[in-house]
């Protein structure tokens, strides 16, 4: 098979995967209906239940495409219509200073408490990139007639299903010159059959940012740096784990031996005035982690963080609570809420196959192999525990990984059965508004 039809099964694939993904979506809600509340987490219950939250979330009710947005979904389609500071989303932060103004740290909102809401916006845990790329594809959308909240729900779905295809192809590329052609198809097909492969395809960050991680790092194996760094920079704005992208970007570098050029170019300063050249390397090199610096001093960035810490209760390496959090869910897979036992199964084998594949990657591919380690660490640290499953797909060394085994064919049937089927009880979850991790 040559690389241009290895590349028109991958694409043809891809199509094939969105219109089943979308299709089995509308196709469960016809046939089938869920008891609520859902017990999978100790706050969901209350979530989840019958003209609860959720069912009162301003973004998630309109009709149009309503089986691709929950949850998180609602920030990126609020940023997308009516920016960070939408008013129809809870807020959290909310101080009275004695003057009666209120306080929306870091800034100071002008008025007084009758006449505007105090607090920050939930929307500012949430990065700028993807609704941005929502709110471009939704202008020349307007032509089909629909409303706004509808409009940029189809944007966002064709949005991240074209992040997907994106990411498929740099699989292939990834893979191939191991694996061969079948192996790097099969790779791009296990992203898309990954228990929370059916992610993608809704409006959630995953298929953008896997489309311009993965990118990144498959641009990088050409030394392409510039484009490599531009598309690491907008994986940055578009989750906080694209400055790790530095990290492949640096070994690059290193391995490729610019950096011995270095201190000759340095002791030529005082003669020729400053190395131009070493400095302008630098800085595409470093570009996601000045980008995300720069980011994390503006308003923006410093509202993220307090958003992130006061209500979603994630940080930075939180070793003592994920310790505790992890261990309480470890015990949750034996006890008697069966809900949660089936959700945390799903979650660990998450992590254990993060972990396994990335170190298993490390000799082989080192640069995208510590990328992906390193999103599977930060994020397994962050503090709560949930969403492991849905972060692992951020790390490529899981898809490869499962490629190799994948040569067998009994693994290759075996996964793509026992995945394909994990994949339709998480999306049937996530249909119905139910927790999905």
């Amino acid at each position: 098979m040559g690389q241009s039809s290895a590349k028109r099964t991958v694409f043809l694939i891809w199509l094939g995967w969105v219109v089943a993904i979308l299709g089995f979506q509308t196709f469960v809600t016809a046939r089938l209906d869920v008891r609520r509340p859902d017990y999978a987490v100790f706050w969901t219950a209350e979530s989840t239940r019958v003209g609860g939250p959720q069912d009162r979330k301003f973004y998630l009710q309109e009709p149009f495409m309503q089986n691709q947005s929950a949850w998180d979904s609602e920030y990126y389609l609020a940023i997308a219509i009516g920016g960070y500071e939408d008013p129809n989303v809870d807020r959290v932060g909310d101080t009275i200073e004695s003057s009666g103004t209120p306080t929306y740290w870091p800034f100071v909102a002008q008025g007084t408490s009758t006449t505007v809401r105090p607090g920050l916006p939930l929307s500012y845990a949430f990065f700028p990139f993807y609704p941005l790329m929502i709110r471009l594809l939704a202008w020349p959308l307007t032509l089909l007639g629909l409303n706004a909240i509808a409009t940029a729900t189809l944007a966002g779905v064709i949005v991240s299903t074209l992040g997907t295809l994106a990411a498929m192809l740099a699989l292939y590329e990834l893979a191939k010159d191991e694996l061969g052609e079948s192996g790097g198809i099969r790779a791009a097909f296990y992203l898309l059959i990954f228990p929370s492969g059916f992610f993608l395809a809704q409006v959630y960050t995953e298929g953008l940012f896997v489309g311009l991680a993965f990118s990144s790092l498959a641009l990088l194996r050409k030394e392409r740096y510039g484009w490599a760094a531009l598309l690491a920079v907008l994986a940055t704005f578009t989750r906080a784990a694209g400055v790790l992208l530095v990290v492949p970007l640096l070994l690059s570098w290193l391995r490729k031996g610019e950096w011995l050029d270095l201190d000759i170019e340095w002791r030529q300063v005082y003669f020729n005035g400053l190395p131009w050249k070493s400095i302008g390397r630098a800085l595409i090199i470093l570009a996601p982690a000045i980008a995300f610096g720069l980011w994390k001093m503006s308003d923006l960035g410093r509202a993220f963080t307090r958003v992130e810490e006061e209500f979603f209760g994630r940080g930075f390496l939180s070793l003592g609570y994920t310790y505790t959090a992890w261990t309480e869910a470890f015990d949750l897979l034996f006890g008697s809420n069966l809900q949660s036992a089936a959700y945390y199964f799903v979650e660990f084998l998450g992590i254990v196959l993060g972990f396994t594949a990335c170190i298993v990657g490390l000799k082989r591919h080192p640069d995208v192999a510590w990328f992906g380690l390193l999103v599977v660490l930060i994020s397994f640290t962050s503090g709560p525990a949930q969403g492991m499953y849905r972060y692992v797909i951020a790390a490529p060394p899981v898809f490869l990984f499962l490629s190799r085994l994948g040569k067998n064919p009994a693994f290759d049937r075996v996964w793509t059965l026992a995945s394909t089927l994990l994949m339709a009880v998480m999306a049937i979850m996530f249909t119905f508004d139910l927790w999905a991790g």
